[in-house]
């Protein structure tokens, strides 16, 4: 029987905007066929914002209309933090055997109840094949999350094929675009609205992938109440910010303050991982999201480790007749996850 393997929207659905990315083979290499970006409908539930599922289906529905697709199936990520992913050391045992006790050792490390929760794991080739035991690398997801995102999706008229977690499809752009990077430990972050992705490659395997509870608003949010301006009128002055233009100098001052705070919180996950790990340093981190337009961020993470902006479209290309430079250059910090999910493909008989 042959398998052929059937190209998806690859979907991102971030706390500030949708990100649609469609992708074929050209010359047995990714090329971009569409892309497209509009505002992420909330609303406000509690102390928090919240999805409101028909509106998001509707503008997910309107952007599949502007990007003019025909295609009807999705690869996406689970839109909020509701992921757990843990490398931990299991028994070897026989294959049968294996799920069994992945699940006993997650109701270890999960601090809920495990009959809500999907699991997933990934052997890692890097256990060492003289001990007793094997590194796994542990995924578990709430099911009404899961449930939430495909429910969405079908609501827009579509259908979910995979569902992924975003550190993952970001690892995936950057394998695409980078390689495997094998003999070194390096670090992606996609610094998002409200978190940050943080995920660590060590010798070409995803060893670390973690939520950090810092992003693009937490400037936008000093800013708001340091200078007394509301919440919109903060985020045009970051944005000002990251496009060069003149802002007060306290502006600086905030936005300087806030990268302090942002470093400390990616030193210390990076200090619980190297904790765990045989590892010393990371070799290279490559950065992209909105919130790291923000100048100053990438020098101040280059006191962590070596840094450089992770480029989505280094080894995917695009007909300049339909994508001009200018608006690669602009949609490059947002569309990394996107890219990912849209390199996702679907075997079908």
């Amino acid at each position: 029987m042959l398998f052929k393997k059937k190209k998806l929207i690859g979907l991102d659905v971030g706390a500030s905007a949708i990100k649609l990315a469609e992708l074929d083979n050209v010359k047995k290499a990714p090329h971009l066929v569409s892309f497209g970006m509009a505002p992420t409908p909330k609303e406000s539930s509690g102390a928090k914002e919240v999805f409101p599922q028909e509106q998001l289906a509707e503008a997910i529905r309107n952007l599949v209309k502007e990007v003019k697709t025909k295609r009807r199936r999705v690869a996406t990520a689970i839109w909020d933090s509701s992921v757990i992913v843990k490398k931990i050391s299991i028994l070897k045992a026989d294959e049968s055997l294996i799920e069994e006790q992945i699940r006993y050792e997650a109701e270890q490390y999960i601090p809920h109840d495990i009959n809500q929760v999907s699991l997933d794991f990934e052997i890692l080739k890097s256990s060492d094949p003289q001990s007793d035991t094997v590194d796994v690398l542990l995924v578990a997801a709430f099911e009404e999350s899961a449930l939430k995102c495909v429910e969405t999706i079908t609501m827009a008229g579509l259908e979910c094929s995979v569902l992924d977690v975003k550190g993952f499809a970001l690892a995936n752009c950057f394998e695409v675009n980078y390689g495997a990077s094998q003999g070194q430990v390096v670090g992606l972050l996609n610094v998002g609205a409200h978190e940050t992705s943080f995920v660590i490659f060590e010798n070409g395997e995803i060893v670390f992938c973690r939520e950090v509870p810092v992003g693009g608003d937490t400037y936008t949010g000093d800013l708001q109440k340091v200078l007394g301006v509301s919440f919109e009128e903060a985020e045009s002055l970051k944005i000002s910010l990251s496009e060069d233009a003149a802002a007060p100098e306290e502006a600086y001052k905030v936005v300087k303050s806030i990268h302090e705070i942002i470093c400390d919180e990616i030193s210390g996950t990076l200090d619980f991982f190297l904790n765990t790990s045989s590892a010393e340093s990371l070799d290279r981190c490559f950065i992209t999201g909105g919130g790291a337009r923000v100048p100053g961020f990438l020098e101040a993470m280059s006191k962590i480790a070596p840094c450089e902006e992770l480029d989505p479209f280094r080894k995917i290309s695009f007909n300049k007749k339909i994508f001009s430079s200018e608006y690669i250059q602009q949609i490059k910090p947002f569309s990394a996850v996107a890219i990912g999910l849209g390199l996702r493909e679907e075997e079908k008989t």
